[in-house]
């Protein structure tokens, strides 16, 4: 199943349409994703009963929105690729390196997003969405609590997110409008054929910038959801960026930052692409 946000109304993808969730669930849930993330179970076995009578309808991807746009909290993990660590020249790192990035910085799979400045870096992503309350998980149940997978790109503002010391800034300098573009779709696990290891990539024009595989994570979904369980509630609908892999724009000889006129191209094998085109400010 592949749950989207279409003009703000909790959509299905079927084939080349979609299906308006609420409609189809008799008013069951919807109109947001927020009420099918609030109870995935039970929302998954009224779909599956249900999905005979779905009629989906052509619909605009410029209409498409981020799958969960209102999350009670976003976590982001740095330095989880071991072909990332070995770019930076760093050791791996004990424990998972945790932050935050504010909703404000959400925006969908087809957006544009204005370069406050120079140092802007791209860093693709694996996004994983909480399905469940989540407390003190231990990592082989942690599958049970993600509702699904999606893509997603952890812009960064190279300059804010350094001010004060290397790791100063992190939240800041990754939350700027747009900064956290995701989806195209929330793709529930029965979809995934591999969710141990998929391709990960993104790309301006034919320029490659990052290509790896979702199994260089040093620490996986299920390890993640098992730590910071064990510190707070993980809530149904929250998003976990799970890092990304080596190619980074500031690790470049020289510095590779996105420039305004530029549309990135963001991919994960099976869960499909998200393009984010830069601006200049007016």
């Amino acid at each position: 199943m592949r749950l989207v946000n279409l003009n703000g109304r909790a959509s299905l993808l079927v084939g080349s349409g979609a299906v308006d969730v609420h409609t189809l669930t008799g008013g069951a849930f919807g109109p947001d994703t927020a009420s099918c993330l609030a109870d995935w179970q039970h929302f998954l076995e009224v779909v599956d009963s249900v999905s005979p009578n779905a009629k989906p309808q052509p619909y605009d991807a410029h209409d498409l929105g981020a799958p969960v746009p209102e999350p009670r909290q976003i976590f982001a993990i740095g330095l989880n690729y071991a072909d990332h660590a070995r770019e930076t020249g760093l050791p791996a790192p004990e424990y998972p390196v945790v932050f935050t990035k504010f909703v404000t910085s959400l925006s969908g799979p087809l957006t544009s997003v204005i370069l406050p400045s120079g140092t802007v870096d791209y860093e693709a992503e694996l996004v994983a969405v909480v399905g469940k309350t989540a407390r003190a998980i231990d990592a082989d149940e942690a599958w049970d609590y993600i509702a699904g997978l999606m893509v997603g790109q952890d812009l960064s503002e190279r300059d804010v997110q350094t001010r004060g010391g290397a790791s100063a800034q992190w939240s800041l300098g990754k939350s700027l409008p747009g900064f956290s573009p995701c989806g195209p779709a929330l793709v529930s696990l029965d979809e995934v054929e591999n969710r141990e290891n998929m391709v990960i990539s993104c790309r301006v024009g034919d320029e490659i910038l990052q290509d790896s595989e979702t199994s260089e994570l040093i620490f996986t979904i299920p390890d993640l959801v098992s730590y910071l369980s064990h510190i707070l509630p993980l809530l149904p609908g929250d998003l976990i960026f799970t890092g990304t892999p080596a190619g980074v724009g500031i690790g470049r000889t020289p510095k590779r930052f996105l420039r305004a006129g530029e549309t990135l191209v963001t991919e994960i094998a099976g869960l499909g692409c998200i393009e984010t085109r830069f601006v200049a400010p007016q």
